[in-house]
């Protein structure tokens, strides 16, 4: 086969374009910090690429989720302390008001304070996260207590209070972050309108004492009633206190496997500008030599041109 100048030219030429095209792509994958441009450079690196980000777009959602959750849970450990605080000074109040040396203008007195705290208690009972009432089950909208018969004897509102309120934390994972109020609360309403009821039908110390079972001795004082109220208010802080540490150990694992997903897509995409620059210069190498070979074998003229 004769071997002719145009023949020559072309194959050079060929030859160039290769080696331009193969240092810009060193010199993109050097400006973008990416071994590829687009999924047409590598389709196994682009499918790869996008299943680490989905699973780490997934695991912001989670972190996401569990903040939410955090914020839930403080509250409602903050809402059950106050509850907690609110029901011992009830105790207080009920031995005073059992003390049969008080007036009945004193237990008036005492039960001013206990209608004070049983609407403080109901407060407590709609608290409230952003727009969200914490202690309505899946009924966030509405609030536990309504002023549905009248303000001064509020009514608990029920449908929807004892359903759980899920989030997911994981794949394959969901963890309840509200607390149901009905039972808690409605109780503690129930009692509080006992011990009100009480203080305002005259009803002398004595009186008091035996209609609530109190046990008066020198070492703690007993109410039937009202301890079991406070034991299942202690239960259900118990119950938070778990909750909040389950979250903790769950933001541990999401962050431990952000940090490796994140390394995973760093070794599958990010340019190694140590090779890459050296693979450059090696290009820019060859590049060279093809270019003063060429001048030897086509017409200066062109070389120039080409230069």
């Amino acid at each position: 086969m004769r071997v002719t100048q145009s023949m020559l030219s072309s194959n050079m030429l060929r030859n160039l374009n290769t080696s331009y095209n193969k240092m810009s792509k060193y010199q993109d994958m050097l400006d973008s910090g990416s071994v590829i441009s687009r999924p047409s450079d590598d389709p196994v690196v682009a499918v790869k690429g996008m299943g680490y980000r989905i699973d780490l777009d997934k695991n912001q959602q989670y972190q996401r989720n569990l903040r939410e959750a955090n914020t839930w849970l403080d509250t409602t450990d903050e809402a059950l302390d106050q509850v907690g605080g609110a029901l011992k000074r009830v105790k207080e109040l009920i031995v005073q008001a059992a003390n049969d040396t008080n007036t009945a203008d004193d237990r008036q007195k005492i039960n001013a304070e206990m209608q004070q705290i049983k609407g403080q208690l109901r407060d407590i009972a709609n608290t409230k996260v952003g727009e969200n009432y914490i202690f309505s089950g899946t009924h966030t909208n509405l609030p536990l207590y309504t002023d549905e018969t009248g303000p001064q004897n509020p009514a608990i509102t029920q449908n929807g209070a004892k359903n759980t309120i899920d989030i997911n934390v994981f794949d394959g994972i969901s963890m309840n972050i509200n607390t149901s109020g009905t039972d808690l609360f409605g109780k503690i309403d129930g009692f509080m309108t006992e011990v009100t009821t009480l203080l305002q039908s005259g009803a002398t110390g004595p009186e008091i004492g035996d209609a609530l079972g109190l046990e008066v001795t020198s070492g703690a004082n007993k109410i039937p009633g009202l301890d079991g109220i406070y034991e299942n208010t202690l239960t259900a802080r118990a119950d938070v206190g778990a909750r909040q540490n389950r979250v903790e150990m769950m933001e541990n694992r999401l962050s431990l496997q952000e940090v490796n997903v994140t390394k995973q897509l760093s070794a599958n995409e990010d340019t190694d500008y140590a090779k890459t620059i050296t693979e450059m210069v090696t290009q820019e190498s060859i590049h060279q030599a093809a270019l003063s070979v060429g001048a030897k074998i086509i017409q200066q003229t062109l070389v120039d041109f080409i230069r």
